[in-house]
């Protein structure tokens, strides 16, 4: 029954829209990786784009993912398009969303990609993230990091074998015979990514 519950929110509320995004706000930086290191896309001289996902250990949506990551690095990682994920939570409110929480889901997960932590929440206000889990996909344009795809990875958070439109890999394959990409935003479904200024504001 949840499954389906979660499936129907998916299929109902995700609004796809066909306008070019096209953000190029300076995208790079630096976060600590769950292996004690600092990564940011700098260390990827060779990378002809990135798909950055913003999830985090808590929320339900995000934890119907973990496998499809692996599985979206395995693919692209070798064609120039590594997968990074940000966890950008409020550790205060969600103690399950700490660091060491990572490394432990991290593990026991077997990420093949780097999950990063932001813990002053600077990267998610960069790139304007509002959900987890959240999907941008990047590609270098004129040696700038341009936005050509934000919001949901798939259609289908809760069935993965019913996914119709995987958003994020038709986004990266087109980039990669340098097309257009056709679907460059959708509503992103999950957990809000909530503030410390937020939870301040509304005290």
């Amino acid at each position: 029954m949840k499954n389906i519950f979660i499936s129907s929110i998916f299929s109902f509320i995700l609004i796809t829209q066909s306008f070019a995004h096209n953000d190029t706000t300076s995208l790079d930086f630096s976060l600590k990786n769950i292996d004690g290191n600092s990564v940011s896309l700098n260390d990827y001289p060779n990378a002809k784009g990135f798909i950055i996902i913003f999830t985090c250990n808590h929320c339900p949506f995000a934890k119907l993912y973990p496998k499809r990551l692996n599985k979206l690095n395995k693919k692209y990682e070798k064609a120039g398009f590594p997968l990074i994920a940000i966890s950008s939570t409020d550790t205060v409110l969600y103690a399950e969303d700490t660091y060491d929480n990572m490394v432990i889901k991290a593990n026991k997960e077997k990420f093949t990609f780097p999950y990063l932590y932001d813990s002053a929440q600077s990267v998610a206000k960069l790139f304007k993230a509002e959900r987890t889990p959240q999907a941008f996909v990047l590609f270098k344009e004129n040696n700038d990091w341009v936005i050509k795809y934000n919001g949901a990875i798939d259609d289908n958070g809760a069935e993965p074998k019913k996914v119709k439109v995987d958003y994020v890999s038709d986004a990266v394959d087109a980039l990669l015979k340098n097309q257009k990409v056709l679907i460059t935003e959708t509503k992103s479904i999950g957990c809000k990514i909530i503030f410390r200024n937020q939870v301040k504001s509304s005290m």
